[in-house]
């Protein structure tokens, strides 16, 4: 009897999704030769912990490429314990896919050799975006992408006293507390007017831009970077506002996918730029499959192409891949743009579609604000957390939301992110039948007590105004009555400059001195108490009035202490 022919399965790439597809590939199939080619001699690590190595809170650089139990994850690793040859320092030169080969070199001997293979998985991954500015060949100006990297700019961070981030995106904000833990003055330099421009909506970003402020860093918003100047070393930037000392340059404006050897082989693109796939993962070519950072994705919302390069998302990329590469039918059904970061006392997250997201779906997104505490008010630790939650008017499905704060955040994200993917309503979420105890939540979860607001608004209970809107108001130099409803003693402590103060407690018995032809807008420490006097004055027959959602803690502009 012959003896079936030992397919070779070859994936250019070996970090995230080149991984995760050669590792499930093995366990499913035990006589398949995997082969993996990678520039580098650090393979299999992640990259997402690489700012918390500079910022010091681990020794080990290579700690990002052991396994949970301490086991380096390099070539003899993935020979002896997954029978996968792992080709560090190759570079794939071309695939020739009539003949079904991959040209590639030895980066450090320059010996060329063809690989065959009966199927390919690009896992490219992608490049950093370098913009063509004078200077930004000069030493001291890098991104943070691989291990080498961040080796560097630990080596530079030792003597450096001014750092300049150009990006307020994921890695930007890391760098930006790593390098202040480091002892560094950090000014960062954001193009837009916010930060995490794709992820949050202003007023959410604002509350980041405080923090950021709080904590020393020199933020400049709407002030794009023209060039960099040194001798050799860098030692200042230029910006259309000044210039700023900087004996480190961290570039963090965003990756692009690594496609070149994909485009120059014929493979299809996508309208995002990286590889298009379909489902299972596959390329214009059914030889090929395409995982992880150089690949696009399908929003799960919209139905349309995107680009977001996560490891979470890489990972399971190179799962559904290995699977169907092994007769294993999986359907990769997209993505959500699910995402957390810590920015020094903030957890920041967010999931699903921002309202302007949404608007230009042709969806008519309805928004609410609700701070809250993150666990039971009475329980030490308790911290606070902003949630935005967004639903569709309409269908009253939940579209997404946005938490900021530094309570627990997390779990709130990943249940709306779960209620996103079966297609849920803001009145099944506030209905779940969550787990309550004190010491992890209150009775009626901060999430539930945020759907909760959100139904009164789309059932016409509350009307309400954001922190923004009510901005608006004073700068448009509106005539309104900004109703505090705290007690004396909280005014005292802090407050909203052109509020008017008149406890809750009181309010029944001012209604006689409040106007009835103008907008009153009252608010509270989170606005709990600014809905309850927007009931009493709707009630006692006042058609004008708004009570501004998140109160004091979602303002995010200066308060008068």
């Amino acid at each position: 009897m012959t003896t079936p022919r030992q397919r070779h399965i070859v994936i250019i790439g070996g970090v995230a999704a080149g991984m995760k597809t050669a590792c499930r590939l093995r366990r499913l199939d035990a006589q398949a030769q995997i082969t993996v080619i990678d520039r580098s001699h650090n393979i299999s690590y992640g990259a997402c912990p690489l700012p918390y190595y500079i910022e010091g809170l681990y020794d080990d650089l290579s700690e990002v490429r052991k396994t949970p139990v301490g086991v380096l994850r390099d070539e003899a690793f993935f020979s002896k314990v997954k029978g996968i040859t792992a080709l560090t320092r190759y570079d794939a030169l071309k695939i020739d896919r009539d003949n079904q080969q991959v040209l590639v070199r030895h980066l450090d001997t320059g010996e060329e050799q063809s690989l065959n293979y009966d199927q390919l998985v690009m896992a490219t991954g992608n490049e950093p975006i370098l913009p063509p500015l004078p200077g930004i060949d000069l030493d001291g100006v890098l991104p943070l992408k691989t291990m080498e990297h961040a080796a560097r700019i630990d080596e530079l961070a030792v003597n450096a006293k001014h750092a300049v981030i150009v990006g307020g995106g994921l890695i930007g904000l890391e760098m930006a507390e790593a390098l202040t833990e480091r002892g560094l003055q950090v000014t960062l330099l954001e193009m837009k007017d916010q930060v995490l421009a794709t992820a949050l909506d202003f007023g959410m970003a604002s509350l980041v831009h405080r923090e950021l402020v709080a904590h020393g860093i020199n933020l400049r918003l709407g002030e794009p970077l023209l060039r960099l100047e040194g001798n050799g070393r860098v030692a200042r930037v230029i910006t259309a506002n000044g210039q700023y000392p900087a004996d480190l340059v961290l570039v963090a404006i965003g990756v692009r996918p690594a496609v070149k050897l994909a485009r120059d082989a014929g493979l299809e693109l996508g309208p995002t730029g990286a590889i298009a796939v379909n489902e299972r993962m596959q390329t214009s070519d059914p030889a090929i499959y395409a995982a992880g950072d150089c690949a696009e994705s399908t929003d799960r919302l919209s139905g349309k192409k995107v680009y977001v390069p996560l490891g979470s998302t890489a990972n399971k990329h190179g799962r559904v891949a290995a699977n169907n590469l092994c007769g294993q039918a999986e359907a990769f059904p997209g993505i959500l743009g699910s995402l957390a970061v810590r920015v020094f006392n903030l957890n920041v997250g967010r999931t699903g579609l921002t309202s302007e997201d949404a608007h230009l779906l042709g969806l008519d997104p309805v928004s609410i604000i609700a701070p809250s505490p993150d666990i039971a008010h009475v329980f030490p630790g308790n911290k606070p957390i902003v949630i935005k939650l967004t639903a569709d008017r309409s269908s009253r499905k939940v579209l997404g939301a946005q938490i900021v704060g530094p309570g627990v955040m997390d779990k709130r994200i990943d249940i709306v992110a779960t209620l996103l993917a079966l297609g849920g309503t803001v009145d099944q979420l506030a209905n779940l039948d969550l787990c309550y105890a004190p010491p992890y939540a209150s009775a009626m979860d901060a999430l539930l007590q945020a759907a909760n607001a959100l139904r009164n608004k789309l059932d016409g209970l509350a009307e309400s105004l954001s922190p923004c809107e009510v901005k608006e108001l004073f700068d448009k130099g509106e005539d309104f009555i900004f109703l505090d409803v705290r007690a004396p003693a909280e005014f005292e402590e802090v407050r909203i400059a052109g509020g008017t103060l008149v406890p809750l407690g009181a309010l029944r018995n001012k209604l006689q001195d409040l106007p009835k032809d103008r907008l009153i807008v009252p608010f509270c420490k989170i606005s709990l108490r600014g809905y309850e006097a927007q009931i009493i004055l709707q009630q006692a027959g006042f058609t004008k009035v708004k009570y501004m959602e998140g109160g004091i803690a979602a303002w995010p502009y200066a308060l008068e202490k």
